[in-house]
């Protein structure tokens, strides 16, 4: 099977790969670019409901490790790009049904984008991400190594999901269906955004911020084994919270925090609702 050559591959590190290595490697990026695999998947029996595929991950670290820099360049004297020969530009053609809007926008070989995806440029899409079927990728926005995009999400401008491939065990960044994440956005360190949810312009989620759920009174945060997990349908906004001791109580002093302000309603599918003409 697939899953247990790969990981035999990585496992021996050797000195030399052979045309097999490479033709094995192949076959594993041919279905990453499917969708046939993913570096995590839907799991209804985990507590999350997401689990890693770790192996997954090694074959994308695999792809590092074998391919050596080469020349990328389109025009080598006005504009020459340089990087590992295993992880050309993803090839599309109008058959795909993706949007990729001229100005810039690069998508790397060995992710998955789904049909009636649109790609505003410049935008990036890295190795191992998961864009899933109509969601809209926003000038100036990156999707990182493994992150999982839902459909129908918009992720507006300048926003940052970002990725994680090593451990390999690690979680990376999940945005589920129907999310909106709003212009300078930044979704970081294994959080989980649960579906319609909705992250206002600016706000920052990682392992170390709580979020501040003044609907139902409640402090949610990241542990040791669990990450932080926004809740399906909830309003996320940008807040502060303040210092109570110390000289930051004395200067009058706030921390940034994200609140959750409420949760989704027929009011805020009106605002957020992506036109159909943009589709």
């Amino acid at each position: 099977m697939l899953h247990v050559e790969i990981e035999r591959l990585f496992g021996e590190n050797p000195e030399r790969y052979t045309d097999d290595h490479f033709h094995l490697f192949q076959r594993f990026k041919d279905v990453l670019n499917s969708g046939e695999i993913r570096a995590a998947e839907p799991d209804s029996g985990s507590p999350t409901g997401w689990r890693v595929n770790a192996w997954v991950k090694k074959g994308i670290l695999l792809g590092f490790r074998m391919g050596a820099v080469v020349d990328m360049s389109i025009d080598a004297s006005r504009q020459p790009f340089f990087d590992k020969g295993t992880y050309p530009v993803k090839s599309f053609d109008a058959t795909s049904g993706v949007r990729i809007v001229p100005g810039g926008s690069s998508i790397r070989d060995g992710c998955f984008v789904g049909k009636g995806v649109t790609c505003m440029p410049p935008m990036f899409i890295n190795v191992g991400a998961y864009v899933g079927d109509e969601t809209m990728v926003d000038s100036h926005a990156l999707v990182g190594s493994c992150a999982q995009v839902g459909r129908k999400c918009h992720i507006s401008a300048g926003s940052q999901i970002g990725g994680v491939l090593e451990p390999v065990g690690a979680m990376p960044v999940i945005v589920e269906d129907d999310v909106l994440v709003g212009g300078n956005c930044g979704v970081y360190e294994g959080t989980i955004v649960k579906r319609r949810a909705v992250l206002g312009t600016g706000t920052i989620l990682n392992r170390s911020t709580p979020v501040y759920d003044v609907v139902n009174g409640k402090v949610l945060s990241a542990s040791s084994d669990h990450p932080l997990m926004i809740p399906e349908g909830a309003v996320v906004v940008a807040g502060s919270r303040a210092i109570t001791h110390g000289p930051g109580k004395e200067w009058n002093l706030s921390l940034y925090t994200p609140v959750i302000a409420k949760y989704r309603d027929a009011k805020t599918d009106t605002k957020v609702q992506l036109e159909d003409l943009l589709r």
